[in-house]
């Protein structure tokens, strides 16, 4: 389980770092100017290996479940206040992205606003800034609930409750119960091949349940089609739409057999580069490992992300 950890956050973290320089470049600039390895500067003027608030804000809840063993939504919250406020969790002490809806979040929450009620519910509040964080969680509901984790209403709820936390809409509770589903078949072990046709109809059996779910879930009906992962690239949008990054993180992985094949992909969509990539790195980490040895000796403060995953996986496997 350690392995899968590492692989998953570093997986994240690394094609992070691939996706910082080139952030808003656009698609046919990066046709022209492809990523094809870890490189510095560029969009943020920021050294080779510096991550952002993708993998920040990732490293708040693995350090909160590692810290504590348990799910404490104002603990989240306050290291989340301390990354924006304090620069907690950044490479070098340096806050340099945050998106609206994150930071009004946080922002309710320094001002007193209860922990599940500082997340905004309006529709266009459907960035994926609860997606791109929550890769630690899903480790966290195998250990407490088996493999038959995302048959329990109690970790749907669970995952709605930590993207609640600054985005409220069904749309983006529903992508990261996609996201999360997904993650757990692939630490039971099951195939790419297999992937989307296990853990989708969990997802539908949970919405039949909970029919308020079931506008949200039709935003995403094009990964329920077996022809999603042969769409053109030009039918992929890599915006910071939640719909748009979890389709287009899939569709790499999908479409591609190894983890740098994967997240480079992801990177030269364009548009939410980090985001985009880091969302497909850590699926890809996950299920192939070998993410190049070069690139996370490249990563930033690696001695904090070191210690975060130690104390994670300590924590949950007590």
């Amino acid at each position: 389980m350690k392995q899968k950890i590492y692989n998953t956050l570093y997986g994240a973290i690394v094609a992070d770092a691939l996706g910082v320089p080139v952030e808003f470049k656009d698609r046919d600039y990066l046709k022209e100017n492809p990523v094809t390895a870890m490189t510095g500067y560029g969009t943020y003027n920021l050294p080779k290996g510096s991550w952002s608030d993708d993998t920040s804000m990732t490293l708040c809840l693995a350090e909160s479940l590692g810290r504590l063993g348990k799910i404490d939504y104002d603990d989240i919250m306050q290291n989340f206040l301390d990354w924006y406020k304090k620069a907690r969790f950044t490479p070098d002490h340096h806050v340099f992205d945050i998106g609206m809806t994150c930071q009004t979040a946080i922002e309710n929450f320094r001002r007193g606003t209860e922990a599940l009620n500082c997340g905004l519910s309006d529709e266009r509040n459907n960035g994926n800034g609860s997606l791109m964080r929550i890769a630690p969680l899903p480790f966290y509901l195998f250990i407490m609930n088996g493999v038959q984790a995302m048959d329990k209403d109690e970790s749907f709820e669970l995952i709605h409750n930590i993207s609640k936390l600054t985005h409220a809409h069904p749309i983006s509770r529903i992508g990261c119960d996609i996201y999360c589903t997904i993650m757990l078949e692939l630490i039971n072990g099951t195939k790419k091949e297999e992937l989307l046709p296990k853990a989708l109809p969990k997802i539908g059996a949970y919405v039949r349940n909970h029919p308020e779910y079931t506008e949200a879930l039709s935003r995403y009906d094009r990964i329920t089609h077996q022809s999603f992962a042969a769409l053109p690239e030009k039918e992929i949008k890599s915006t910071g739409y939640v719909v748009d990054s979890l389709e287009a993180a899939l569709w790499c992985f999908l479409t591609t057999e190894n983890y740098r094949d994967c997240v480079l992909k992801a990177v030269n969509l364009g548009y939410d580069t980090d985001t985009v990539a880091c969302i497909a790195g850590s699926i890809a980490g996950l299920y192939y490992g070998e993410i190049p040895e070069d690139w996370i000796k490249s990563i930033r403060n690696k001695k904090l992300v070191d210690k975060i995953i130690e104390d994670f996986f300590i924590s949950i496997e007590a």
